[in-house]
């Protein structure tokens, strides 16, 4: 076999391979015989059909056969020779492909970078300090409260935080345009489900009247005919109806607890412990971000785009998942610039973090898989079966395993980085670093 390697790009790499003719005809005799001996054809007895017969009718497909797994063993021992590590699968051509003559194909492909990690003493980690106060716990209920919130009718104007039933129809140079009409439909002012202004414009509206009101669609708005445009809507009031807010009585605490009976004191503790593990995991989430911001201003690597390919393939997957997509709907709908970034950064960091697992031979602790588990399981009736659950279902085991692995590389990096703590309210600490930038 003769191998011969180019590089096209950084990571692009360009393999020919060429196969004697012997190993070929070699291995296409083999399968010939072994077909003579099986196959049936009408006027021959079984296992007495000359070769000449089954060559003249299956020599074409079993060579072709043949040359699909020359092809791909020759490729595997090529890279395995030239020590290269393809990322993807390879873009196959075959040169040169005649009977009697030695093969000759091309592969092409992307190799995965050289990774360094380095800079890691010069990552700077903010971790958030804060405690749960009692008020704290009291703006927490008035949420569940907010949750559980149902909506009465009342005989006055409407008002912000108000849901009003509403029929309108929209015009613009005087006419009924596309997706612009509805009737009765339910809509809570402030909620900021309409565009702007159109909420606005029913404040102060009471039930049985009517009115037009002048609105500018945005320039962002998805629809080409509309964004940006002036059009008006006439609206018709049907209902309003005013949040009322549950009491915080037994019939609510139940709601929440899984106590049959909790008293106002186990209501709160409660409360207290979940709000302690979304603490947690907000700081967690906040260093960690911190950190793997670190990683990659430190370490810029070349990343093969076909690894970027399949990052972009999982990641819509996993949003068809999420909003509940059938396997009848094609995940290519979904534009790769939507997950790009994402997608980039994600292969951005799993190169140099297993680079660095790599180097310092890190493996999944197995005491700190158990005690997350059991943390995950806490908030369930019955613990012990989540906690069984996860250790009987190998895929669900080896999720856990790869997050408390990715936390072991952070630990791993904090100790060569600079922390410094910052003093922050309960409600500062668990919002999420983009919406503080919003």
């Amino acid at each position: 076999m003769q191998v011969s390697v180019e590089t096209t790009s950084g990571l692009g790499r360009r393999l020919t391979v060429g196969v004697p003719a012997e190993k070929i005809d070699t291995a296409v005799d083999e399968k010939l015989k072994d077909a003579a001996k099986q196959v049936r054809i009408d006027g021959f007895r079984p296992g007495k059909v000359p070769l000449r017969e089954v060559r003249r009718r299956f020599g074409k497909s079993i060579r072709e056969e043949v040359i699909g797994e020359v092809v791909s063993n020759s490729f595997y021992d090529a890279v395995t020779k030239e020590s290269l590590s393809p990322a993807g699968y390879p873009s196959i051509e075959r040169t040169k492909d005649e009977p009697g003559q030695d093969l000759e194909f091309v592969a092409t492909f992307e190799v995965y970078p050289d990774v360094k990690v380095q800079g890691l003493d010069s990552i700077s980690v903010v971790r958030p300090v804060a405690d749960i106060s009692e008020s704290d716990i009291d703006n927490m209920i008035e949420r569940l409260r907010e949750q559980r919130a149902e909506f009465a009718e009342v005989e006055r104007s409407a008002e912000q935080g108000d849901q009003v039933n509403i029929n309108f129809e929209g015009t613009k140079d005087g006419e009924v345009f596309e997706g612009g009409t509805a009737d009765g439909q339910n809509l809570v002012l402030g909620s900021g489900q309409m565009i702007p202004g159109f909420e606005d414009g029913i404040a102060g509206m009471s039930k049985g009247e009517e009115k037009v009101i002048d609105v500018t669609f945005p320039e962002d708005y998805h629809s080409e005919d509309l964004k940006g445009q002036a059009v008006q809507f006439k609206i018709t009031v049907n209902k309003v109806e005013a949040k009322a807010l549950p009491e915080v009585n037994e019939e609510f605490i139940k709601n929440f607890t899984q106590k049959a009976e909790a008293s106002m004191d186990e209501f709160r503790s409660e409360i207290r412990n979940n709000m302690e593990r979304e603490l947690k995991n907000a700081v967690k989430n906040r260093v960690k971000k911190d950190v793997m911001d670190g990683v990659l201003e430190n370490n810029d690597v070349d990343v093969p785009k076909a690894l970027i390919d399949s990052e972009i393939d999982r990641q819509r997957q996993q949003m068809m998942q999420q909003f509940g997509g059938g396997q009848n709907i094609d995940m290519n709908m979904l534009p790769a610039e939507l997950f790009e970034g994402q997608a980039t950064r994600a292969v951005k960091l799993a190169l140099v973090l297993g680079e660095l697992i790599k180097e310092k031979e890190v493996k999944a602790d197995a005491e700190r898989v158990r005690s997350t588990i059991e943390e995950m399981a806490q908030p369930y009736e019955n613990p012990e079966q989540v906690i069984s659950w996860y250790y009987e279902n190998q895929q669900m085991l080896q999720q856990v395993e790869a997050m408390v692995l990715e936390d072991q590389v952070v630990d791993l990096i904090l100790e060569q980085a600079t922390v410094a703590e910052q003093e922050m309210s309960y409600e500062e600490a668990v919002k999420q670093p983009q919406q503080e930038a919003e």
